[in-house]
Parts: C-alpha cells; sequence; structure tokens
C-alpha cells in the first residue's frame, strides 16, 4: 500500500511538472505572437541582412565605375554590422524616392543609406542610434564673391536634392527668390554651373568629395539649418532587428571598424 502511494505521489508529481512545462511553453508562444516580430530570427534564419541603399550620394554610398559595385561609408558599415552579427550582407540599390516604401513592404532588412531622423521621422519607421551627424553647406560657383554666409542667400535661387535632409535646411529658410528641387544633386549641379541656380545646399561630405577635383565650384562652409543625425531606418515594429544593429554598431565603433570606414571615406 506504501509503494502504492509513492508511485502515485510521483506520478502526481510528474502531471503537475509537465503542466508546468506546457504553460510555459504556450506563454512563451503567446508573447511571441502578440508581438509578431521576427524581424531578426528571420535576417538569422536566412543568414543575410537586405540592405537598402541608394547609391547616388559619395562619399556614402555610389557605384564604382570599374567593379559596377556599390561602394563608399555606408557600405563598409553595413559589412562590419554584418561581419559581428554573424551573417552576410546583400546590398540592393534603388531609387531615393522608393526606400521607405520597400523596407515597409519587406524588401530590405534596413535603410543604411545617409538617411537623417528628420527624413524618416513622418514615415512611421524604426530608428537606430545615431551613427553619424551631417552638416548641411553651399556649394556656388567659384568666382561668386556675394554668397559668404546663409544669410547671402535671400534673394537667391537655391538647388536642393528632394526629400533629404538639405531640403529640410533650405525649407526652413526665409527670403529666398525660388528653391527648385531635384532628383539627384548632380543635377542640381549642373544648373549651377549653367547659372540657373545661384547656390545648392548639400551635405558637406557629399559636396568635399564632388569638389576634390574640380577648379569651378566651392564650399562655403557656413551651416544651413541644423546638423542632421544620420540613422539606419527599419520597418515599424522590428524592435529585436533594431537592438541587433544597435548593439552591432556601439561594437564597431568600441573595436575600432567604424574608425577605419570613416577614415576612409569621411575623413576631410
Amino acid at each position: 500500500m506504501l509503494k502504492a502511494q509513492k508511485v502515485s505521489v510521483l506520478l502526481v508529481c510528474l502531471l503537475v511538472g509537465m503542466l508546468f512545462l506546457v504553460s510555459g511553453c504556450s506563454q512563451k508562444t503567446n508573447d511571441n505572437a502578440k508581438t509578431g516580430d521576427k524581424s531578426w530570427t528571420n535576417v538569422e534564419e536566412r543568414e543575410e541582412l537586405i540592405v537598402g541603399m541608394c547609391a547616388q550620394y559619395p562619399p556614402f554610398e555610389s557605384i564604382n565605375e570599374q567593379t559596377k559595385q556599390p561602394e563608399g561609408f555606408d557600405v563598409d558599415l553595413a559589412n562590419a554590422l554584418g561581419k559581428t552579427l554573424g551573417v552576410n550582407v546583400r546590398i540592393v540599390d534603388a531609387e531615393w524616392e522608393a526606400l521607405i516604401g520597400g523596407v515597409n513592404k519587406g524588401d530590405y532588412d534596413v535603410l543604411i543609406t545617409c538617411m537623417s531622423k528628420q527624413e524618416s521621422a513622418g514615415s512611421n519607421v524604426n530608428m537606430s542610434d545615431a551613427y553619424y551627424d551631417l552638416n548641411e553647406i553651399i556649394v556656388i560657383k567659384k568666382e561668386n564673391t556675394s554668397i559668404k554666409s546663409v544669410d547671402d542667400l535671400k534673394d537667391k535661387i537655391v538647388g536642393v536634392q528632394s526629400s533629404t535632409g538639405a531640403e529640410i535646411a533650405v525649407d526652413s529658410l526665409n527670403g529666398l527668390k525660388e528653391i527648385k528641387r531635384y532628383n539627384y544633386n548632380n543635377d542640381a549641379f549642373i544648373d549651377l554651373v549653367n547659372n540657373r541656380v545661384d547656390a545648392v545646399v548639400v551635405g558637406y561630405a557629399y559636396a568635399a568629395s564632388q569638389l576634390k577635383n574640380r577648379t569651378d565650384l566651392k564650399i562655403v562652409n557656413s551651416p544651413v539649418g541644423e546638423t542632421a543625425e544620420i540613422v539606419m531606418v527599419m520597418k515599424k515594429g522590428n524592435d529585436t532587428l533594431t537592438a541587433k544593429l544597435n548593439e552591432a554598431l556601439a561594437t564597431i565603433k568600441t573595436n575600432g571598424e567604424y574608425n577605419q570606414a570613416y577614415e576612409k571615406w569621411l575623413k576631410l
């Protein structure tokens, strides 16, 4: 009889333990179902991080004329992040205007394309910690002596690339004669050379890279608007991927890989 009672107690304990186990698994499943966030799991299982960018903005990203492959600071940054996360990186070049829609649709896991908080703030997306601070400045023709600061843009025709931090900065200015908006900065520079605009507002790093071998244009190093914080952009709710990328960003800033990319592409 005593032996039978012991067996019964043991069976009860086993059943209770199994119930707790099933309950725990069920709770975990329910929690995952509630969040629905598989953003990092999908990357991990695929063993690939898909990065969207518009390769029209050197030195952050552009297409190498010889290799026909994307290159630049954002490319090196993406590869360093992928290395730290233990996944491959696939770069997808796309039109600037289609990037936010693409990441929301799931075409890319993340946008790493010199996009500022200001540019993406109204798009209901996740943003990473800032990885670069960008100043917008003025570019004019070499012989121009009338524009020496942002205050001198009053009554002038100013060119700017649409849907960028530079456009936000220009829109904040008062007293301009006209704002001409372009799909790409290169188009604005063409109009500047041909006297169809008086000045172009653009990011300092881009301007410096483009003017290295030009004698017809010059930089007026007078910041336009506020300094823009450049971030990585993900679909709204992709919190686990956002956290992983922030952790990886902190790691490469510590281990020197971020500085290597900075020295290569952005040090002026």
